[in-house]
């Protein structure tokens, strides 16, 4: 076989039908229209499965099949000679083509009738070009190997954990030409994941969450494959986060705790990319644009690949922080704060935190910033150091690998946002300031 499966992936994006033909035990031909014909590797393809069909009963008794597809750049056509293999209805090939198909329904105004029963693995055993005219391909909107390499090259020297999230969402936007972005990690306790930094959005939505399974972004977390969806779909979009507040607090649960997450009104091509150390799950890459079929396969080749380095670059980050963090330095007396006391409520339930009436953060983050209270506010401390927090029980952090640096981003972000007179500073490696411009009166339900 001199062309492999991955030279004609253009003709795999579901823009232009394939057709398949296969036969019965006797000889007899039948021809159908398919809706999605998915990647697998260089030497295989699968097949939607949705119904029953002609199709679905030859290949059960023979199965050999010939499928042609057609590149939507050049319009050549391709016939490729196909072996059943096996047939997946879960895991990672199936709900990525699941997902895809949700799309398509949705484009064409079937989304009643598409249902992805099963994923058809199919071996590739030759590929021929059919005679015709074709059209030249046009010229790709961004040199992806490039873009590729000036990321690797502006990541490589980042020290920190919100610089190397910063530089990942700049590469994006200048080197890639994607402007809505975001950055998820993976809370293991609660099996949810939240939002740690955005770009190209209204609202930054830090601290918004969303449970491992929902959406695009849930779906490629919990099945650790990218999944990418070409035109707008309800049934994958993202759903503002659920509301958790205190069950048996008749004042927390009157009040307002979720945050959206960010997101374009009408997102029309979705790409999540989970972001991996040592095949463990830290989060998830999340790209989106207004445009229909924006991401290729090619665009989901490099992000994979930008996910690989962010995912090690974190992993690293974590090691060097937890063995060479600079000693605290000496606490001086806080200056008096002036003005009006700031109330401010913990609810333990979550470890939600109020700043009067307004909504700061919850979960971890959220008992982080309590006990930073207590101290400040019983020991008249401001300053510490990120590994006294790893190790002080009143964190409660779920795990001694939980990224405790992205609980503290997330925190001085909300801290910002929310023009709260108190903020995060930081002092040096694994050392940070609590800087309180207001006094303080403390609250716990």
């Amino acid at each position: 076989m001199t062309l492999k499966v991955d030279a004609i992936r253009e003709c795999l994006e579901g823009v232009i039908p394939g057709t398949v033909a296969t036969a019965s035990l006797d000889g007899t031909p039948n021809i159908a229209y398919l809706s999605q014909v998915q990647f697998v590797d260089s030497d295989h393809v699968a097949l939607s499965y949705q119904f029953f069909n002609k199709t679905r009963q030859n290949i059960m008794v023979n199965p050999r099949a010939a499928l042609v597809v057609t590149s939507p750049l050049s319009a050549t056509q391709y016939r490729l000679s196909l072996e059943y293999l096996r047939t997946e209805t879960s895991g990672p090939l199936f709900e990525s083509m699941k997902a895809k198909l949700a799309g398509i329904a949705s484009h064409t105004g079937m989304s009643g009738v598409f249902r992805l029963l099963g994923s058809d693995v199919f071996h590739v055993l030759d590929i021929e070009r059919l005679p015709g005219e074709s059209l030249p391909a046009p010229p790709p909107q961004h040199n992806l190997l490039a873009a590729l390499r000036t990321c690797t090259e502006r990541l490589a020297p980042c020290t920190d954990l919100e610089k190397l999230l910063s530089e990942t969402l700049s590469c994006l936007d200048r080197q890639f030409g994607i402007h809505h972005t975001m950055v998820l990690m993976l809370d293991e306790a609660s099996q949810r994941l939240y939002t740690v930094a955005s770009q190209g959005y209204e609202e930054s939505g830090v601290g918004s969450e969303i449970p491992l399974g929902q959406g695009v972004i849930g779906v490629a977390a919990r099945e650790g494959t990218p999944i990418r969806i070409g035109h707008m779909n309800s049934e994958y979009a993202y759903s503002r986060a659920i509301r958790e507040s205190a069950e048996h607090s008749d004042w927390a649960s009157a009040l307002e705790t979720e945050i959206p997450l960010p997101g374009l009104r009408e997102s029309r091509s979705q790409l999540a990319v989970p972001i991996l150390a040592s095949q463990r799950l830290l989060g998830v890459l999340y790209v989106e644009s207004p445009r229909d079929l924006r991401f290729t396969y090619d665009d989901e080749d490099a992000l994979v690949s930008l996910a690989g380095q962010l995912g090690m670059a974190m992993h690293l980050l974590q090691q060097a922080a937890e063995s060479s963090e600079d000693a605290p330095a000496a606490s001086a007396d806080p200056e008096p704060a002036k003005g009006l006391p700031l109330v401010i409520r913990h609810f333990p339930e979550n470890d939600s935190v109020f700043l009067g009436d307004d909504y700061l953060i919850k979960g971890v983050a959220g008992s982080i910033f309590w006990t930073l209270l207590r101290d400040y506010a019983d020991k008249q401390r401001t300053e510490f150091t990120n590994r006294e927090l790893r190790l002080d029980s009143r964190v409660r952090l779920p795990d001694v690998s939980d990224n405790l640096e992205a609980r503290l981003i997330l925190l001085g972000k909300r801290l910002i946002e929310r023009s709260a007179a108190i903020r995060i500073e930081k002092t040096g490696r694994g050392r940070f300031r609590l800087r309180v411009d207001r006094p303080i009166r403390l609250s716990e339900a």
